[in-house]
């Protein structure tokens, strides 16, 4: 892992205000979350953009805490600046804020890496407790997304599985980290220690052959693991 996300992982246990860069190409929107965000107690807006192109030249520059991100952007789409950001810094959080609610831009923002997804309905209030909940490590949805991705998996029957030899033990807690617990509150959840739920976690990143905890959660519902 590179400095840039060992100083992200950093910045999440030292409680300090957290840096939102914004991604979004109409000028009103980045305007007003440029305002709602730098006028809250403990947040700092760190950077805004209105192609994905002119974000991954920025960002590394600036290193954010959390990045709030839309999908439909002119040229390079949202779904695809994500997945370059993962690749990239993969201990970044993304939040999804669009006003696509569709199954296939979901699921591919998911997939892409994508911590949380949001529609640009969501109160002032839910979207600054939705940043804060992303950045300790957390999957905010909307209540309508949630929903959607709930009739996703009823609708859909899974796949022919690939066998990850996950155990019942770290199937459950990979389905914890599905539903946007982080380690703190699966430990309280399964009355065990955090060193012991990262412990687990770290074999079950081995055996997913990823890197991250957003990387896990695309890979389990992309392949319907849990």
């Amino acid at each position: 892992m590179d400095s840039s996300n060992n100083e992200l992982e950093n910045r999440a246990s030292t409680g300090k205000t957290i840096r939102v860069a914004i991604v979004d190409d109409l000028e009103e929107i980045r305007y007003g979350l440029t305002r709602l965000i730098g006028g809250s107690k403990g947040f700092e807006c760190c950077g805004e953009y209105s192609t994905m192109e002119a974000a991954l030249e920025g960002i590394p520059n600036e290193m954010p805490d959390v990045v709030l991100n839309d999908l439909g952007l002119p040229k390079m789409s949202g779904v695809e600046g994500i997945t370059i950001l993962k690749e990239k810094y993969p201990a970044l959080p993304i939040l999804i804020l669009t006003v696509y609610d569709d199954d296939d831009r979901i699921i591919d923002g998911i997939c892409a890496g994508a911590s949380g997804y949001l529609l640009k309905s969501t109160p002032m209030n839910q979207l600054l407790a939705s940043l804060r909940e992303v950045y300790e490590g957390g999957a905010p949805m909307s209540p309508e997304i949630a929903n959607r991705v709930m009739k996703l998996f009823r609708n859909n029957p899974p796949p022919k599985q690939v066998d990850y030899d996950l155990t019942p033990h770290e199937t459950r807690l990979l389905g914890m980290l599905v539903e946007g617990h982080n380690y703190k509150s699966a430990a309280a959840e399964l009355d065990v220690s955090v060193n012991t739920i990262s412990f687990h976690i770290k074999h079950i990143y081995e055996k997913l052959q990823v890197h991250s905890k957003s990387e896990a959660v695309a890979k389990a519902l992309k392949n319907r693991l849990v």
